[in-house]
């Protein structure tokens, strides 16, 4: 299988394009890292394929190399931020789990303690 096209109505398509800005952090050819505008943490940032995928699983299924990426990029901004090795690693997949867009997205958190369970 190829890589999927853009969704036209997705927000992430969107950004990766450039058609949306967005404050880039991090850039690979498979991946894109940027700010989040609802930051949950003092930093927030999503880490997104390219490539279309509603979730994390298809990312895995699909390009598997893809996904090693989207964690190989928040361990290079987590070192850009002065992390350390203290920071967390979150897909939500589903409405259930607090996936509001689905195009495959991992956060990285960081810059305060983080409590487990987070909520």
């Amino acid at each position: 299988m190829s890589a999927p096209e853009p969704s036209a109505d997705c927000l992430f398509c969107k950004i990766v394009a450039g058609e949306i800005p967005a404050e880039i952090v991090h850039a690979t050819e498979t991946v894109v890292a940027f700010r989040d505008v609802n930051p949950q943490a003092p930093t927030h940032v999503l880490i997104v394929p390219r490539s279309h995928y509603a979730n994390a699983a298809e990312v895995a299924h699909w390009e598997p190399t893809t996904m090693s990426e989207l964690v190989g990029a928040a361990a290079a901004v987590a070192d850009k931020e002065a992390f350390g090795d203290s920071y967390r690693l979150v897909f939500n997949t589903g409405p259930g789990a607090g996936q509001t867009v689905f195009h495959a997205h991992l956060h990285l958190l960081g810059g305060r303690p983080l409590t487990w369970p987070p909520g």
